[in-house]
């Protein structure tokens, strides 16, 4: 074996703590890199291959009442390949042992058979036998969350009848991945899906020979909003609802928005990791490879060469960096895996398919190598152009000059072991400058990991105690007398009823346009209450409509301006609005009226689409069971059911989330900290040695080494706790959702944890730095000087 390779093994030995932290700072950084990426990636790739293999409809269109004769001319329509119609109907189910109502969504299967679109993946079970009208297929989502199971019962009522469903299968459908009945979070467990025989939806609800539901493949370079005008035109005679695109379709925006965060976080995140990596990588390797200069000398004096040298280094570099790729490769294989099963068990998607891209191991080592060798020819050749004898000599002294609290005559404030570390703070501000960047870049990651969870709780607490006051909102099957309201007064348990009417319109100004819904609320209404930005109450016009702030935006309309409503069922009534003001809603983009204002805008008596009541808890049960004999409710979401299944959602990923990136930071911290010591020690052992010669006690040399690093520590925390705020303000303001505005909210508590996180860090590091100091060889040390 070589010399120059014996020499390699024993500095290796001899800096096994170091080149273990710093193979663990380019771990992380790779870990989160690949983790992330691959996540993102392998989930994008399932939906498109999952949507492929099911023939996801390109387009939808609900419609009143159709005679199934329409399904041929549909079909024909220019860049039409293919269109299948259903019947469908939201209804309330009654399963045993749950006490409150529970939604329904009952799809028709022609003959029982699978439809040829948005095809069913049969997870258990078996397929609905021809015939068998009380046969059903129950979406897996709903049937996990309320443990059904194949041979189960529950009652549904079908247009006022209740009817005995008998559950022989489970399925999943590339329609509802993301199931909810319009709301901005998933509710598997208050919202299910059933498909049953068509015959038995269409006798339950008079719809013999007709369809309300109808859904299109486009042929290949077919022009989608040509196909959506023929077919808005040949469904509105029959009250069409307005065909749309699947970018509108619920569950596809929702889990296509969900996917775009996911891709901001796995951009911004592992950006983040792996240039704090590289960047540390760069500083602590070139500080360490200068600490070896009287070593370079010896090897050039003895004749190798330059080239010899840098390249003897440039191993020494290599066998680190390659430690963490390959660490980090394993982290973030690890990591990637359980994100996308995470993922895939949240979207429902029928199998968990990952995979890694070689790309984005290979680009990840190549910025870790690149920033690695670049240290170390930088450091080799800036040290190896002395002339070997200069080199062998220790570097000159610096300058001395007075600190500025001498010059300020604060000098005699601070003690002489006080004194010298600030002179050696100020004599090399830029690399204590570095070390406070690399502990405060640590502290910023934490910070954007974890405020996620105030941001939440924010959301929730404003969203659903200030604005959305009631408890449950009864939707009736269609819109009927305000004089219904009373009747849902009179239900046992019911505190207070607040009707409301639900338009949905389609929004025009200029060339902009979406599709949403307009809330009719009372005037004076206690259970939903519109709040600005500064979370003041805003009165209801008495003309015109309030839009929320990012729905304004998207139109690109501001108070003043009027914009065009179309409605989109009924009569589909035009009128041009005013926009009246604007409302800071965190869930939802949606216009609000005055709902006498609302009715007469679109020609109507005084109708009403649903109740919000507030129900005393001591008269829940007997609530409950009422609701569920109602024959004109057609759903009723209970407020407590949805945020239960959201919150355990959002609760799990975002401790896993925490404790990734916490792990992450902390081992960036710990090789930020760690090394600096360890590099200062070597610096410094012999003056540290002539101090404990002259009489310094261990504590007083240990607090000149370790005191320049509790500096830089308490220098880094109010920068990282700035820079932690600008990360989650960037995080926040690229995570840009149509269903949800994720609150600029950070608690002190996350500040707290990011600052414990790190403290803790730098004094186990100081601890192990402290050891070395205690066992330091004085003689040995004092000899190597001369």
């Amino acid at each position: 074996m070589k010399m120059l390779n014996v020499k390699l093994l024993r500095d290796l030995s001899r800096m096994k703590g170091q080149a273990v932290t710093i193979a663990l700072v380019v771990a992380s950084g790779i870990g989160g890199f690949i983790g992330m990426l691959t996540a993102y990636d392998s989930l994008n790739g399932s939906r498109q291959s999952y949507y492929e293999s099911t023939r996801f409809a390109d387009l939808f269109s609900g419609v009143k009442r159709a005679p199934e004769s329409l399904a041929d001319p549909i079909v024909q329509l220019p860049g039409v390949s293919d269109a299948e119609t259903t019947t469908l109907f939201d209804v309330t189910l009654d399963i045993p042992n749950v006490a409150e109502p529970v939604t329904g969504r009952m799809i028709g299967l022609t003959d029982g058979r699978p439809p040829r679109l948005n095809r069913l993946t049969l997870r258990r079970g078996r397929w609905i036998e021809p015939g068998e009208r009380n046969e059903v297929l129950v979406s897996e989502g709903f049937a996990i969350a309320r443990g059904l199971q194949p041979g189960d019962r529950l009652a549904a009522l079908l247009n006022g009848k209740r009817e005995e469903l008998r559950i022989v299968g489970v399925a999943l459908s590339p329609e509802y991945i993301y199931a909810n009945r319009g709301g901005a979070f998933p509710d598997d467990k208050g919202f299910g899906i059933f498909w049953m025989e068509r015959d038995g939806v269409e006798a339950a609800f008079n719809m013999e020979g007709a369809f309300n539901f109808v859904t299109l493949r486009l042929a290949p370079h077919a022009h989608a909003p040509a196909v959506i005008s023929a077919l808005d035109r040949l469904l509105a005679p029959y009250g069409g609802l307005g065909a749309y695109g699947r970018e509108d379709q619920i569950s596809h925006r929702i889990l296509d928005q969900e996917l775009n965060q996911l891709k901001v976080n796995a951009t911004v995140f592992p950006t983040i990791f792996l240039g704090v990596a590289a960047f540390l990588l760069n500083v602590v390797l070139a500080r360490q490879i200068s600490t070896q200069r009287e070593q370079i000398a010896a090897l050039k004096a003895l004749g190798y060469a330059d080239r010899t040298i840098a390249l003897h280094y440039l191993k020494f570099v290599l066998v680190i960096v390659s430690a963490g790729i390959a660490g980090g490769i394993g982290i973030g294989a690890w990591l990637g895996y359980y994100m996308t099963g995470m993922y895939t068990r949240f979207f429902h998607f029928p199998q968990l398919t990952y995979r890694i891209q070689p790309w984005i191991p290979l680009l990840a080592a190549a910025i870790s190598l690149t920033a690695g060798v670049a240290a170390a020819l930088q450091t080799v050749r800036r040290v190896a152009s002395l002339p070997p004898a200069e080199a062998m000599r220790p570097p000159a002294p610096a300058t001395f000059r007075r600190m500025i609290l001498e010059r300020l005559g604060w000098a005699h404030l601070l003690s002489s072991q006080t004194r010298m570390v600030v002179r050696t703070l100020e004599r090399r501000p830029l690399r204590a400058a570095l070390t406070t960047f690399g502990i405060a870049s640590s502290i910023a990651i934490i910070i954007g990991g974890t405020f996620w969870g105030d941001a939440v709780d924010y959301l929730i607490r404003v969203q659903f105690d200030e604005i959305q006051r009631e408890d449950a909102d009864i939707n009736f099957i269609e819109p009927l007398s305000e004089a219904v309201r009373y009747e849902i007064d009179e239900i046992p348990g019911v505190l207070y009823a607040e009707p409301s009417r639900s338009v949905p319109v389609q929004l025009r100004a200029g060339h902009r346009s979406y599709r949403t819904a307009v809330m009719g609320l009372p005037e004076k209404g206690k259970l939903r209450q519109l709040l600005d930005a500064d979370r003041n109450p805003i009165p209801l016009p008495h003309d015109g409509l309030l839009l929320t702030d990012r729905l304004a935006a998207r139109l690109g309309v501001k108070p003043g301006d009027r914009i065009e409503v179309e409605s989109l069922e009924g009569k589909r009534t035009r009128r041009t609005l005013l926009v009246a003001g604007l409302v800071n809603d965190l869930v939802g983009m949606v216009g609000y009226m005055e709902i006498g204002a609302l009715n007469r805008a679109m020609g109507e008596g005084n109708l009403i689409s649903s109740v919000a009541v507030r129900v005393d808890r001591a008269g829940v049960d007997a609530f409950n069971a009422r609701l569920k004999e109602i024959p004109a409710v057609a759903t009723v979401g209970m407020k407590r059911t949805a945020l239960e299944t959201f919150e355990k959602e959002s609760a799990r990923n975002i401790f896993f989330f925490t404790t990734i990136v916490t792990i992450f930071a902390g081992a960036i911290a710990v090789g930020v900290v760690y090394n600096s010591a360890r590099i200062a020690l070597a610096e410094r052992a012999w003056e540290l040695a002539s101090l404990r010669i002259l009489g310094f006690t261990r504590g007083e040399v240990s607090a000149l080494l370790l005191g320049e690093l509790a500096a830089e520590l308490i220098l880094a925390i109010p920068f990282g706790l700035w820079l932690g705020y600008l990360l989650a303000l960037g995080l926040v303001r690229s995570a840009h959702s149509e269903n949800f505005i994720i609150p600029m909210v950070i608690a002190p508590r996350t500040y707290a944890y990011a600052v414990l996180a790190i403290l803790i860090a730098g004094v186990v590091s100081a601890l192990i730095v402290r050891n070395r100091i205690d066992h330091l060889d004085l003689v040995g040390v004092l000899k190597t000087r001369e």
